[in-house]
């Protein structure tokens, strides 16, 4: 159903529940509010949040169920509600501060990634009492920089070290992954805090959908976090 956060990480954070699931985990044509109702049911949380991605920097606090319009991420204090993102390639972001009882999942591609989604998530958590210096982050699978081949205009938006030229490649690509992690750092996360899981949607469809790989397949993974109540 889903892969593993590796112990230690989200997963080895007390309380905090967080995973991703893969294609095994619901068909491509399954309705997408159906989906995170059956993920919300197996994982034990059926308060479930989602949020309608545009593509942006935009997070928003929510504190019960249902579907935030014209965001890319979601933040929350509150015990039981699990934030749930969807990709097709796009990083998901999962964070937590344990200590202070906060959660976030941010949606966070090429364009998220310069609007600085993955800091306005800390930065959300961090209103909500959260510490970026006590807030882990975990990175899901994603379209790989050996995978993600983008124009000038577009690699134009990142810092040099994130954009890879090869010989053998005709046009850039974009190490997503190192971009969010660098965004992270600077946001205060410390830099072990920070794990990004090294799958790559394009390149293991078996395993995921891609949306660049399959063109345009309707099948999305979900990146999901919750806190269950002290008890």
């Amino acid at each position: 159903m889903t892969t593993v956060i590796p112990p230690g990480v989200l997963g080895g954070l007390p309380g905090i529940v967080a995973g991703f699931t893969t294609r095994a985990f619901a068909p491509a044509d399954l309705d997408r509010n159906e989906h995170r109702r059956r993920l919300g049911v197996r994982v034990g949380m059926p308060g479930v949040a989602g949020v309608e991605q545009v593509h942006g920097g935009d997070v928003a606090v929510v504190r019960a169920p249902g579907v935030t319009p014209a965001h890319d991420g979601l933040a929350t204090d509150q015990p039981e509600l699990l934030l749930t993102v969807l990709a097709a390639d796009c990083a998901l972001i999962l964070l937590a501060d344990a200590e202070a009882g906060v959660v976030a999942a941010c949606h966070s591609g090429w364009r998220g990634t310069v609007a600085g989604v993955a800091r306005g998530a800390v930065e959300t958590m961090r209103g909500l009492g959260a510490r970026p210096a006590h807030t882990f982050a975990w990175i899901a699978p994603c379209i790989s920089v050996e995978a993600f081949e983008v124009g000038e205009e577009v690699a134009a938006h990142f810092a040099p070290e994130h954009v890879v030229r090869r010989a053998e490649w005709p046009r850039p690509h974009v190490d997503l992954r190192a971009a969010l992690r660098a965004q992270l750092v600077d946001a205060g996360l410390a830099a072990g805090a920070v794990t990004a899981d090294e799958g790559c949607t394009a390149l293991d469809t078996e395993t995921f959908y891609s949306y660049r790989a399959e063109g345009g397949t309707a099948g999305r993974m979900i990146g999901y976090i919750g806190r269950r109540r002290a008890s």
